[in-house]
């Protein structure tokens, strides 16, 4: 059974950081792609960003670009999510999903991830 588990999530000024992570199991996790969405209240999921098996390629939403950077560690089966610059449109539930997409509909219907972890950004 897939399951993941995001954390780090947290009140935050504009402007500051955080740095989210998904532990991965029931699954071969250095097999998959790996991608963090987010879902802002009232609105649907927006994918934020990419990473394949082995990390050496990566894809940002133009929102997030420059700010924002994907990692993972294969031998401990988790995926990172390291968020700079955040701005209160930044607020959301970070989820982190099993695959590599660049829609949300690469993900399968239902996305396969995780319960979520909460971004607040706010002065």
């Amino acid at each position: 059974e897939v399951q993941l588990v995001e954390s780090g999530g947290g009140l935050v000024q504009p402007g500051g950081s955080l740095r989210l992570s998904c532990a991965a199991s029931g699954f071969t996790f250095s097999s998959y792609g790996m991608t963090w969405v987010r879902q802002a209240p009232g609105k649907g999921l927006e994918l934020v960003s990419t990473i394949s098996t082995g990390g050496g390629t990566t894809y940002y939403a133009d929102f997030v670009k420059g700010r924002f950077t994907i990692s993972r560690d294969n031998a401990k089966n988790t995926l990172y999510l390291q968020l700079s610059s955040l701005k209160t449109e930044d607020t959301a539930m970070y989820y982190c999903a099993k695959g590599y997409a660049f829609t949300i509909q690469d993900l399968g219907v239902p996305p396969s991830k995780g319960p979520g972890t909460q971004v607040t950004v706010s002065s």
